[in-house]
């Protein structure tokens, strides 16, 4: 952390084929061993099947699935005489993207298809649908959250 002001947030292009923000920072969470292009065909590949499976605008279902992922509340850990309690904290819409992002790449990445485009394919499709293992992973916060309700006034 810097000790004078605020660190900028960089503002990151549209991507080359959508011009989109969104569509570049799934590319950029992709990116295994700096290998960008492989991230770029396999994301492509993905919103290719979406288009093609159901004709639906591709764009308007990977945006339709990160709002059903997107997180309101998360728990955060907070040490308070010795015991620590997870205390639900709101989100604030940057991390909110940032976190659904980062649950559907992780959920694609466990699926059992063959090929990596069909798993962000289904994942997208089944998140947009509100289904899949990115949005049981928004429940399941948003469980732990209620369940630590007690907490709250611990914060900060």
């Amino acid at each position: 952390m810097p000790r004078k002001g605020e660190v900028p947030k960089r503002v990151i292009p549209g991507d080359p084929v959508f011009n989109s923000t969104i569509v570049q920072r799934l590319i950029n969470k992709m990116i295994m061993g700096g290998k960008k292009s492989l991230a770029e065909r396999i994301v492509y590949g993905a919103l290719l099947e979406i288009h093609e499976g159901t004709g639906d605008n591709p764009l308007e279902v990977l945006s339709a699935a990160i709002r059903n992922i997107r997180p309101v509340v998360e728990v955060r850990p907070r040490r308070v005489g010795g015991a620590t309690y997870q205390v639900p904290v709101e989100v604030n819409a940057r991390r909110q993207f940032t976190l659904a992002i980062r649950w559907l790449v992780n959920a694609a990445r466990d699926r059992s298809e063959r090929r990596s485009t069909e798993r962000l394919a289904n994942e997208l499709l089944d998140a947009s649908k509100g289904e899949g293992a990115a949005v049981r992973r928004r429940i399941e916060t948003y469980r732990m959250a209620e369940a630590n309700k007690a907490y709250s006034h611990y914060r900060w």
